[in-house]
Formats: C-alpha cells, sequence, structure tokens
C-alpha cells in the first residue's frame, strides 16, 4: 500500500499533461482482471468492477495532476520559455531549481523570470548544459534533493501528494472493496486538470460520464492550519473555500469515522471545513451530484515552504517537498472502505434517528 503512494507521488504530472499517472494507473488495473478500465471524451479515468451490482454506484475521485511548469519556445543557449499551471505565489518562482522531464530522462534548471502579465504565469528558465534532451511540450516540477525525499518520523515527504496521494488512496480503497461482499457498486473516478478550475471534473460531470445518481466521495489533500493538524488522523470535510458538501453523505463519512473508532482505540479522525482552497467536491455538487470530501491535512501546500510565514512577510520564499503523515493516509483508507460500506441511496441515518425520536416523545406535544 504504501509502495504505490511513494510511487504515485514521485510522478511528473501537469494540468493537461497527466501521462505518467495515466500509464501507471493502466498497468495497475491491468494486473486485475476483475476491474474495466475506460477513459472518457476528457481523458478522464473510470475504473469499476466487472462484477454485478444492483446498488446505486459510489466513486471514489481524485485529480491526477499537481501544479507545474510546461515549456513552450526553445530560446536557445538552454533558454526556455515556460508556462505555469496551477496555484503557487510569485515569490516562489525567480531563483528556485526546476527539473524537466524528456523521453530520455531529466534536465536541471533553474527559474530566471516570471512575467503575470496576460491569464496565465510564465517566464523564463535557463537549463543545465548536460541532462535530458528537452522540447516544448515538456512538463516540469520544482527540484529536490534527494535527502530532502522519503519517509522520515512517520511522515511521507514527496513531489506531490496533491492530488497523488488521494490517487494511491482511492486504488487502494478499491482494492479491498474487491474483496468485499456487497461491495460491487465501487468504483473509482480520476480527473485530469483540477489545478487550473476542475476541468476535469466539469468534463465528466456534462458529458455523461456520470450517472445522475451516483454518489461521490472526493479525496483530496488540503492545506493544515493549527485546527487540522498532520498526525490528527483523516479529516471529514464538509466544505471547503467555495462551499459546503452534501449533509447526508458527510454525514455517512462522519458517521464511518464514529464506527471506526469505537472499533479501534488507536483510528482518530477530524470533521472540519477546510477553507484553504477548493475542491471537486464543489463542482460536482453545483452540477447536482451527491457529493463530499475525505482529505489530509498537507504540509508545505503546492510545495509551498513555511506558506504561514510568507504571507506574513517573517519567511523567505523557498519550495519544498509536501508532507502527509503515513498514519493519516492508511486511517483514509479505512475511512473510505467504511464509508462505501455504509452508503445506501434513499436511507439517511440521522434523519431515521430523528423520526424515532420524535415518535417516542410526540404525545408531549397534545394540547
Amino acid at each position: 500500500m504504501i509502495g504505490w503512494l511513494e510511487q504515485l507521488t514521485a510522478l511528473p504530472s501537469v494540468a493537461g499533461s497527466e501521462d505518467a499517472v495515466i500509464a501507471w494507473v493502466r498497468r495497475w488495473v491491468a494486473r486485475r482482471d476483475d476491474l474495466r478500465l475506460v477513459s472518457d471524451p476528457g481523458g478522464n479515468l473510470v475504473i469499476t468492477q466487472k462484477r454485478r451490482s444492483r446498488r446505486v454506484p459510489v466513486w471514489i475521485t481524485a485529480h491526477m495532476d499537481h501544479p507545474g511548469f510546461v515549456l513552450n519556445d526553445d530560446l536557445g543557449g538552454g533558454q526556455f520559455a515556460y508556462e505555469f499551471r496551477g496555484g503557487v505565489l510569485d515569490a516562489y518562482f525567480v531563483g528556485s531549481r526546476v527539473q524537466f522531464f524528456g523521453k530520455d530522462g531529466q534536465r536541471a534548471g533553474r527559474v530566471e523570470s516570471l512575467d503575470r502579465s496576460g491569464r496565465d504565469r510564465h517566464g523564463v528558465v535557463q537549463l543545465s548544459r548536460s541532462g535530458a534532451s528537452v522540447r516544448p511540450g515538456d512538463i516540469g516540477s520544482w527540484a529536490f534533493p534527494a535527502a530532502q525525499l522519503g519517509i522520515r518520523s512517520g511522515r511521507l515527504y514527496a513531489p506531490a501528494c496533491d492530488d497523488l496521494a488521494g490517487v494511491a488512496a482511492a486504488l487502494t480503497a478499491l482494492d479491498r472493496l474487491r474483496n468485499v461482499e456487497g461491495a460491487g457498486h465501487a468504483g473509482v473516478l480520476l480527473t485530469r486538470a483540477e489545478e487550473i478550475g476542475f476541468v476535469g471534473a466539469i468534463a465528466a460531470a456534462t458529458d455523461g460520464t456520470i450517472a445522475p445518481e451516483t454518489r461521490l466521495i472526493c479525496v483530496e489533500m488540503s492545506r493544515s492550519f493549527a485546527d487540522s493538524p498532520i498526525g490528527g488522523g483523516p479529516i471529514v470535510r464538509v466544505g471547503d473555500a467555495s462551499s459546503v458538501f452534501s449533509p447526508w453523505l458527510t454525514g455517512v463519512m462522519a458517521q464511518a469515522g464514529r464506527d471506526l473508532a469505537d472499533r479501534s482505540t488507536t483510528f482518530t479522525f477530524q470533521r472540519k471545513l477546510m477553507a484553504g482552497g477548493s475542491c471537486e467536491a464543489t463542482a460536482f455538487s453545483a452540477y447536482g451530484y451527491e457529493s463530499t470530501c475525505l482529505c489530509l491535512a498537507l504540509g508545505n501546500y503546492h510545495n509551498m515552504g513555511d506558506l504561514s510565514g510568507v504571507e506574513a512577510g517573517t519567511s523567505p520564499a523557498k519550495v519544498a517537498p509536501e508532507v502527509i503523515s503515513i498514519d493519516d493516509y492508511r486511517g483514509l483508507v479505512k475511512l473510505l472502505v467504511r464509508s462505501v460500506e455504509l452508503v445506501e441511496p434513499g436511507k439517511n441515518a440521522l434523519r431515521d434517528d430523528l423520526e424515532a425520536h420524535y415518535l417516542s416523545l410526540k404525545d408531549m406535544l397534545s394540547p
């Protein structure tokens, strides 16, 4: 389970250029003859089980992209124009080390400039004289020394936890649900281009990829704050910076967390409004789907080291690997599996409890 997490969070992926992740997922599915994978018109991946089920589909969703660079024009002398896709503060760019991925390997470089004119951010990178050959269209990411990456003291430090850790969690949960009786309705939807405004999710919601009755459990990595600490357990995310999610479905997630906590003294979870950004549950909800979110507290959000200090003007802007808790991740997988087991369309456990309570006491209201 942790091996898949480490592999996926090390892959280069940028909105519109998620090829390495897509190839990894296709290989993963190909090794399981009871799963089916289709690509929708937007290039999103839908993974379902071949066994039949009369239950309404419950899909775990995650996005396959991460903020990063795309090379444009070759300016000569090892310089290339670039565009950047995703949300990172301007202060982190100039002077930062980067790496680009060609067909025959990697090539290191440095950000020389940043231009905010027009809709997208763009500028110039200076690449090293040695290394792989690259060309316009190749993608890049921030570069980190190997000593900064890997698992240390129960935490994973990786180039792209958001949202490739979500992809890993979704696939791991599905791998377990394949062997759960009555869970044939569980599937996974992996979307593209989330970091530039939910483009893949909107495509899936409007082109017929998702049946109207499907329940969607989005998995995200969300910026950690003091009241949502790394290591505090997976988070039932009740909303984001843009909206709140399906009350009924969010309630099911919370019930799943309570069930797991009752069974094990070591399982903990959080229930929070994570307003540090917006996620695909907002987009799916806007298009009429029952949708909610489970997430992990994420450190160095979008590779922005000490973001709070930079925002306060007390720290220099330096890029850093994203970081999550391994225990939180394991808990997230358990929470996903239990949540899928509990989702029963048409059943509202909270309303049923309130109704039973009312029936037992309604005579008190008699005049």
